[in-house]
């Protein structure tokens, strides 16, 4: 016989409603019901195939190519998926001959936007263009100049910093594919760099986190973007030394 709060319980009920994390789950005896131990495999197995699906390169090139800006794909110097997975100092890094057909592009740039497929090519496939199309007409309406948008294969988040060192941007922006979770497998990351450099850590960046509609939704994670973005131009920092207070500006009540 089953010993758990009921599924239809009305408190549980009214918390789950608040939250994916799994809650006042069925039990019998001392073991999972079978029903959220499937439910919990079933999310297991989601988050692995996340992290082993491809980047489609060519579909995300041609599904960002509508913004008016020109867009390269590259890959890192980590040369298949498994070498990935297991350097990840190799994803940090670009491929030679990438690096060398970025040098076109180099020119005088406030920002420098890298879309990398992470630990989930999906979260970038899903939530990038939704991201910079709103994104994208801000910067411009405050007179950034952008650099052609550059997507890449087998990247981690420190692969911006040498793509916008070469690009010859001031800072770097890279939406990446987050470790995928047991209710999340396509939360994308933003993580902002202020004059990346060899010496750049991961204290130097900000982070926006868990972007996707059932996480922080497309409309908040551009308001924070561009909040972080004008003060990292304004302050010429970025990182611990930064505080990110635009929560405060998405609670205030408007007018």
């Amino acid at each position: 016989m089953a010993d758990h709060p009921a599924q239809g319980d009305g408190a549980w009920a009214r918390l789950r409603a608040l939250t994916p994390a799994r809650i006042g789950l069925a039990r019998t005896g001392a073991s999972l019901a079978t029903l959220p131990l499937l439910e919990f495999k079933l999310a297991h197995a989601r988050a692995r195939d996340a992290v082993r699906e491809p980047l489609d390169r060519s579909h995300l090139v041609a599904d960002l190519s509508g913004f008016g800006l020109a867009v390269r794909a590259v890959a890192s110097a980590a040369g298949d998926h498994q070498t990935y997975l297991m350097r990840p100092d190799l994803g940090r890094q670009l491929a030679p001959d990438d690096e060398v057909s970025l040098k076109p592009d180099a020119g005088v740039y406030d920002i420098a936007i890298v879309i990398a497929d992470g630990l989930s090519a999906r979260a970038v496939r899903m939530h990038a263009r939704p991201v910079l199309s709103k994104l994208l007409p801000l910067l411009r309406a405050d007179g950034w100049r952008i650099a052609p948008l550059v997507v890449v294969r087998h990247g981690r988040v420190a692969i911006g910093d040498s793509i916008a060192t070469l690009m010859g941007a001031d800072c770097a922006v890279v939406l990446i594919g987050e470790r995928p979770g047991l209710t999340a497998p396509d939360s994308m990351g933003a993580y902002l760099t202020w004059r990346p450099r060899a010496q750049t850590t991961d204290a130097d960046r900000n982070c926006i986190s868990n972007i996707r509609p059932a996480g922080i939704g497309y409309a908040d994670a551009v308001a924070k973007l561009a909040y972080l973005l004008t003060a990292i131009r304004d302050r010429r920092l970025s990182g611990v030394q930064l505080k990110d207070e635009s929560d405060q500006l998405l609670s205030r009540p408007a007018g």
